[in-house]
């Protein structure tokens, strides 16, 4: 008996409907024609179901490993025991002939007649023949054997295989193949079907028809449905299976063909087929992947149900059904499926909107590079609905019962959850565990869940439905949450992480196949570059410009792609001999072929070795965190400590060396200055855009600073960095400024009585401005209440080199958009000497050289000085 199905019965017209849609889709242009038939007969060197061996010319199939076949395999064992590379084994191992025909040959004599023996290629009975007559003539070669050959008659077939799926020819009378009257004989010949005794002699010599005895034709004939498919070598059977199914099975196999991340040998194709036919599957969709025993089964059968997903089912159909199809709408996310589950949401009307919002971001001009817009208001509308569902009015599945308080009742419960470090209510986590609640999830709750109301207010989908305006505007705003950065290693910690006896430790005991781990973490401590980056730089992504050794990336978070930054030579040598490696193993995987231009563009410099025949995929960054966290861990260190800590740490060593914060944004490639500001930890955190890379300074000197133009023009942005100077080391503070003549810094007696402000040694600086200001008005106070005006003009010829450098000041302050600032700054406190506004000074003969000529900059300006790129070199 057979087994019953797997799969509840289905409308009759819905499966001749699919049956149709696949049919007319399996006889387009585009379809791979070898796909098409019941017997798939796949050629030797397919390019996605490959099974020949790999070294040239081998006749025999490749085994599941290596891609080579059995004897080359444990050959190939043992020669990587010994140090060959896989490149070179190919080139030099011995191609082996056939000891299995891929398919069921011919007799040469007969062809309707299987051949009985592979070596002579003849049928049971002409082999007998020859072997009678080398008997009776011994010693004949191949001469002979053609003469014989020339002489024997063509004998009759018997017709093709009786069971239903078998498309090979009968070897004898009883209307079965080899394969199957060999299985039928170990069954113990169900319906009691024989053949006479010396059928051949009593009856085929004579040429008389062969009688067949059954004593039950029914069990027979029942025997011979069930039996499932010959297994050959290059061939895939579907004759067993339902037309339905089948086309199901074809169609996949095509849709698998044109992105084959995961690797599909024929012989588990054609064992899920076997196990499909055995348990009579109607269809793939709405099967669990679970029934079949073997992994890999598994796998294919959900790689096969959402390729059909989505000729199935329209977008429309997939919003009633609970979930959405990114591919529907011409998005597939890196590293996710394409199907979104919003069955999470239990109720409908939620459900619409939330399906309504994600098609309006997977439809806009500015849909997301990654899936995280997506979970997060997934994640939203579950919390939601699981609220509503234990806590609103008949679960909440009614629109125009709920309320603003409903709301209000939501906040404050999430709210505690996280202050009580509780659960979410919510299913959104596809392993089916919850997590808890913290701020940030909280926020992320927060403002995507006001982000769907507001989006339902907006289209009228809320005013349909009836759902209160109440309800929506009391969904608050998340915030932008409390902002957190990581501290630069400590100076122990980053010696021992940059250490080579360590760093080959890193190679040797957490990266034992060499794909690149000691490589990528170099990389991120030398160029600062995130993790991602470095793991997805391509293979071509190093070289000289210009004689300058450049890496090439993509900064993919802020938008830059196919930035360059400069490397150190030894980091150049380390790539490049990676770039070689990678080369190697390409050869390895493509029998010791280079790979060609094209291919070449678009290989992973850190390719994985997992499913990637291409050598496209690069390693993953779980494999990457995982064997550094490791080795962190085994190094001792007393702490925590990631990758990314690396990009922290250069930032703040770049900022102590000199650059300014455009720099620092420039070379690690962030979005803002505010986010660069994250990056170099500076002590102040009320300071707003640029100002950490300007602190103006001025001291008063020989010939104090004239305006440029007049009281409004400021300097441009260019002409103020190329002033500013880092005396974060070279200055020590006196009153209004500072002090940048060295023998006082190192603590000397000053050689002119402190004499500050008529010392060109002196400057002025960014905080000091009000200061300034208020001395500037003093004397201006001083001057109108002169007795005469000889005294008055006196004053104001007296304070007149002062007053242009503070103008000068001024203009450099407004240049950079600090301007504001420093004249939010009060009196100057001990504290404020630590601040960063303090360590950039302008020598007063640079503002005033600033205010004469509007249009050139300081005579101590150097081209470095003004090249952001040279600047951070």
């Amino acid at each position: 008996m057979t087994v019953p199905s797997l799969l509840p019965q289905q409308d009759v017209r819905t499966r001749r409907d699919r049956l149709e849609v696949l049919t007319a889709l399996i006889g387009g242009p585009e379809f791979d024609p070898v796909l098409r038939g019941g017997v798939l007969k796949i050629p030797p060197t397919h390019p996605v179901y490959p099974w020949s061996c790999a070294v040239c010319d081998c006749a025999r199939p490749r085994w599941r490993r290596y891609a080579m076949c059995s004897v080359h395999a444990d050959q190939w064992q043992e020669a990587e025991a010994r140090g060959m590379s896989r490149s070179d084994f190919l080139r030099t191992a011995e191609p082996l002939p056939v000891t299995e025909a891929p398919e069921a040959m011919m007799c040469r004599i007969c062809p309707r007649r299987p051949a009985f023996s592979l070596q002579l290629v003849l049928c049971f009975r002409h082999r007998n023949r020859w072997l009678s007559y080398l008997k009776r003539l011994p010693g004949r070669g191949e001469a002979e054997f053609e003469r014989w050959l020339a002489d024997q008659p063509s004998l009759p077939g018997y017709g093709e295989c009786r069971a239903d799926v078998c498309d090979e020819l009968a070897a004898s009378p009883l209307g079965l193949c080899g394969a199957h009257e060999r299985g039928y004989i170990r069954a113990g010949r169900p319906g009691g079907a024989r053949l006479p005794k010396n059928f051949v002699a009593t009856y085929e010599r004579h040429e008389r028809p062969v009688p067949v005895t059954c004593e039950d034709q029914v069990a027979f004939r029942a025997w011979c449905r069930t039996q499932l498919p010959v297994h050959r070598t290059g061939q895939v059977n579907l004759r067993g299976l339902r037309p339905l199914l089948r086309a199901e099975f074809q169609w996949s196999m095509h849709v698998h063909g044109l992105q084959p991340i995961a690797v599909w040998h024929l012989t588990w194709v054609q064992s899920l087929a076997d196990e499909c036919q055995r348990h009579d599957v109607a269809s793939l969709v709405g099967l669990e992947a679970s029934v079949f025993d073997r992994s890999y089964h598994q796998r294919m059968v959900q790689e096969m149900q959402e390729a059909l997903r989505k000729v199935y089912f329209t977008p429309s159909d997939t919003r009633d059904a609970g979930y959405i199809e990114t591919e529907h709408f011409g998005v597939r996310f890196p590293h996710r499926s394409s199907y979104v589950d919003l069955t999470c949401v239990s109720q409908r009307w939620l459900r619409d909107l939330l399906w309504d919002h994600i098609a309006d971001v997977l439809r806009s001009p500015s849909c997301p590079r990654s899936a995280q817009p997506v979970d997060f208001v997934r994640r939203s509308g579950a919390e939601l609905s699981a609220f509503l569902n234990a806590e609103a009015p008949g679960g909440g599945h009614d629109p125009t019962v709920l309320r603003g308080e409903h709301a209000h009742r939501f906040v404050a419960d999430l709210r505690n959850r996280e202050r009580l470090g509780l659960a979410f209510r919510g299913q959104a986590r596809l392993d089916g565990k919850k997590s808890k609640v913290t701020e940030n999830s909280r926020r992320v709750v927060f403002n995507y869940g006001r982000v769907l109301l507001r989006g339902a207010l907006t289209t009228g989908s809320a005013e349909r439905i009836g759902l209160d305006r109440a309800f929506i505007t009391a969904m608050p705003v998340g915030g932008p949450g409390t902002t957190r950065s990581r501290n630069p290693f400590p100076d122990e910690v980053a010696r021992a992480l940059a250490d080579e006896a360590n760093l080959q430790q890193l190679a040797d005991g957490y990266d034992p196949h060499d794909r690149g781990l000691r490589d990528m973490w170099e990389t991120i401590i030398v160029t600062g570059r995130r993790a991602s980056e470095v793991i997805q730089l391509r293979l071509d992504c190093v070289g000289r410009y210009g004689g300058l050794p450049l890496l090439w990336h993509d900064q993919t978070k802020v938008g830059n792609l196919n930035a360059a930054v400069r490397i150190p030579e030894r980091l150049l040598d380390r790539l490049e001999d990676r770039r070689r490696k990678t080369l190697v193993h390409f050869a390895d995987r493509h029998a010791g072929r280079p790979p060609t231009p094209a291919e070449r563009a678009h290989l992973a410099l850190f390719p994985t070795g997992i499913l990637n025949p291409d050598g496209r995929r690069a390693l993953s960054y779980t494999w990457f965190h995982t064997g550094l966290r490791n080795w962190i861990t085994d190094l001792d260190l007393g702490g925590r400590y990631v990758a990314h800590q690396a990009r922290h740490t250069l930032a703040t060593r770049l900022l102590r060396h000199g650059a300014t914060l455009t720099h620092i944004r420039r070379y690690l490639g962030q979005v803002s200055d505010r986010m660069a500001e994250h990056y170099v930890h500076l002590t102040s955190a009320d300071l707003e855009n640029v100002l950490q890379h300007v602190w103006v300074a001025g001291p008063g000197a020989a010939h104090p600073g004239e305006l440029l133009t007049n009281d409004t023009t400021p300097l441009t942005r260019e002409q103020a960095q190329a002033l500013a100077i880092d005396l974060a080391r070279r200055s020590t503070p006196s009153e209004g400024g500072f002090c940048t003549f060295q023998p006082v810094v190192d603590g000397g007696t000053c050689p002119w009585n402190m004499d500050c402000h008529n010392c060109d040694k002196f400057v002025l600086s960014g905080a000091d401005l009000l200061y300034w200001r208020r001395k500037r008005e003093q004397w201006r106070l001083l001057a109108e209440g002169a007795p005469d005006d000889a005294t008055a003009d006196y004053l104001h010829r007296y304070f007149e080199p002062t007053a242009r450098a503070i103008d000068g000041l001024e203009k450099a302050l407004a240049g950079l958009g600090l301007l504001d600032d420093a004249l939010a700054l009060d009196l100057r406190k001990p504290q404020d000497y630590f601040h960063r506004v303090w360590s950039t000074a302008f020598r007063a003969v640079d503002l005033a050289d600033a205010a004469e000529d509007d249009g050139e900059y300081s005579d101590t300006c150097t081209t470095e000085d003004t090249d952001p790129e040279q600047d951070v070199a």
